[in-house]
């Protein structure tokens, strides 16, 4: 997930396949931003009884900030490892991708311990009411750590709180073989993705009688609950991603009637949206949502949720401008010298997103409970928001110069 900063132009992958068209060379502002943003709204939408949620993208539409997530890693990853396939081969891409799931797989261990010791730190006060590790149903865990631990270790115990990066490490498994089919035909590649989300599509399976052939994966041993984020579905936003960035697809022309779809299917979409049904009581769209529930469901990916990505997605690659051109302030004023340090800001945190991730989920549960003591009025939300924010900002710049190595500069001079 983490890229080179952009102030220096990484050569994109050069495209195996000999149907997909070359990968400019230009680093492009927009991936780095849309993926800041989202470690942003992640932040808001962990932090309990958080009033900044009414804003976040989920409230007014299919798609949220984890479909922003996703795609962007699936971009950033046609960066960091389609590279590695075209200039050393499948096998050392290959191994190259490896490296990246154990870094993954150690991240998500590091911060499963971390949140449950913060909250079992809580409860040991004696001085609360609440009991923090009900509140992300950590029950078992504390009650048989055992066996807990074994399933912890080899992802077959996944909590719903914890369950994003497991997701994003089966899909980075799945990489090798999409690069060996794309050196086959580009064709074999959408025939393999469209097929491993379809059987991922419980209640679409059930309906056409082929529900045993379901593919989820289970999170906990107990029951027969699998992880929420079911990477069998949503390998299909990230690999669509992939696919942009790597030449595969081609960027969509930047015409009246597209731009014109793309909005109305995003304003179409309000009236179905949390919002609109909380909000504005539109009981029509409740009872719409409930028998459309298969095309929305946001555990196995379902494909409403993906056109509504894509249609606002469009719409915000198209604000941005080429190459995120529109995002570079014109002039030397107050207001154009802010604005360029927000975005460098911004650029940063999406820049090192892994390390940001592992940080907003942590601080997202401190902030709850520094609220539950604090009081949660408008001043002191917007407080505590702005000061998980300013962690983020230092877990990205830390982050940033660690991964530069300056104690090598000093050692070469």
């Amino acid at each position: 997930m983490t890229l080179a900063d952009p102030s220096h132009l990484a050569p994109s992958a050069t495209v195996a396949a000999s149907q997909a068209a070359p990968v400019s060379k230009q680093r492009d502002l927009r991936l780095d931003f849309f993926r800041g943003i989202a470690m942003f709204i992640i932040l808001f939408a962990h932090t309990p009884g958080n009033f900044f949620t009414s804003w976040i993208p989920a409230r007014w539409g299919f798609s949220d900030a984890t479909e922003i997530f996703v795609f962007c890693s699936g971009m950033a990853s046609a960066i960091a490892f389609g590279r590695a396939y075209d200039t050393v081969g499948w096998k050392l891409g290959t191994a190259r991708v490896s490296f990246r799931v154990w870094q993954v797989y150690w991240a998500h261990i590091g911060l499963f311990f971390a949140v449950a010791t913060l909250l079992a730190a809580i409860d040991m006060t004696g001085a609360y009411d609440k009991v923090y590790i009900g509140t992300l149903n950590l029950w078992k865990f504390f009650e048989e750590p055992g066996p807990q631990l074994v399933g912890l270790l080899t992802l077959t115990y996944v909590p719903n709180y914890f369950d994003i990066l497991p997701m994003y490490m089966v899909v980075l498994v799945m990489m090798p073989l999409i690069m060996a089919l794309s050196r086959v035909h580009l064709g074999l590649v959408a025939l393999f993705v469209g097929a491993v989300w379809l059987f991922a599509q419980r209640r679409i399976l059930a309906e056409i009688g082929l529900g045993e052939y379901h593919l989820g994966l289970p999170a906990e041993p107990w029951s027969e609950r699998k992880w929420f984020f079911n990477p069998f579905g949503w390998q299909l936003i990230f690999f669509t991603g992939f696919a942009f960035m790597r030449g595969w697809l081609p960027k969509p022309p930047v015409t009246p009637l597209l731009i014109g779809l793309a909005t109305l299917l995003v304003v179409a979409n309000i009236p179905l949206s949390n919002i609109g049904v909380r909000e504005f009581g539109f009981d029509w769209a409740r009872d719409w949502r409930i028998a459309n529930r298969i095309w929305i469901t946001k555990s196995d990916f379902g494909l409403l949720r993906y056109v509504h990505f894509l249609a606002l997605a469009y719409l915000c690659w198209v604000a941005a401008g080429d190459k995120g051109a529109r995002l570079l302030a014109e002039g030397s004023g107050m207001l154009a010298r802010l604005w360029q340090n927000i975005l460098a800001i911004i650029l940063k945190v999406g820049q090192q997103s892994l390390a940001v991730f592992i940080v907003s989920m942590f601080t997202a549960r401190v902030s709850g409970f520094v609220m539950d003591n604090i009081g949660r009025d408008t001043w002191t939300v917007v407080a505590v928001n702005f000061a998980g924010m300013a962690v983020l900002v230092l877990a990205a710049y830390g982050a940033g110069w660690y991964k530069s190595q300056p104690w090598r500069k000093k050692v070469d001079r």
